[in-house]
């Protein structure tokens, strides 16, 4: 019998969800209660989507280079998939999530643009199960697979920024 969140017998981290699933499920959920109450960030200016679109992009960018060091060091960014490599260069030298960072930033980017309150108010409860669900479970697969390599890791880059 396995436990929930140790590692699965086909080498993966037994997440409880793709994250991007997470994600979208938030914001998702944010924009239906917006229909049923709505309830505006700010005022119609422009200051307020110009902001949401910088998060879009920056996060991206980030995304973008995250995918670019995952596939030099020869591992895949699929969950589900078997870590082949413990990937520490690009932005992994800065924050052990560089991907959740810029979904989160994907995510409050585009609140910003449907300038709505729900979705935002829901992140708080997307990056707790993110964290218990995903990161957590991640970090103990990494740690069973990688060892002190993995250790010494975690203890020179933080999780987030």
């Amino acid at each position: 019998m396995r436990f929930p969140g140790t590692p699965s017998p086909d080498n993966s981290s037994g997440i409880i969800a793709p994250p991007p699933v997470l994600y979208i499920g938030a914001f998702l959920a944010g924009l239906a209660i917006h229909l049923v109450s709505p309830l505006s960030i700010f005022d119609a200016t422009h200051a307020g989507r110009t902001v949401g679109a910088a998060f879009l992009v920056v996060s991206a960018v980030l995304a973008r280079w995250a995918f670019v060091a995952l596939r030099r060091a020869g591992t895949s960014a699929n969950p589900y998939r078997p870590s082949a490599a413990l990937t520490i260069a690009g932005p992994f030298r800065y924050s052990r999530n560089p991907i959740y960072l810029a979904m989160t930033g994907l995510y409050l980017g585009a609140s910003l643009l449907v300038n709505s309150v729900w979705p935002l108010l829901l992140v708080v409860p997307l990056l707790w199960v993110m964290y218990l669900g995903v990161i957590l479970r991640e970090e103990r697969y990494l740690s069973a697979k990688f060892g002190a390599a993995y250790a010494a890791y975690k203890s020179e880059v933080r999780r987030w920024l």
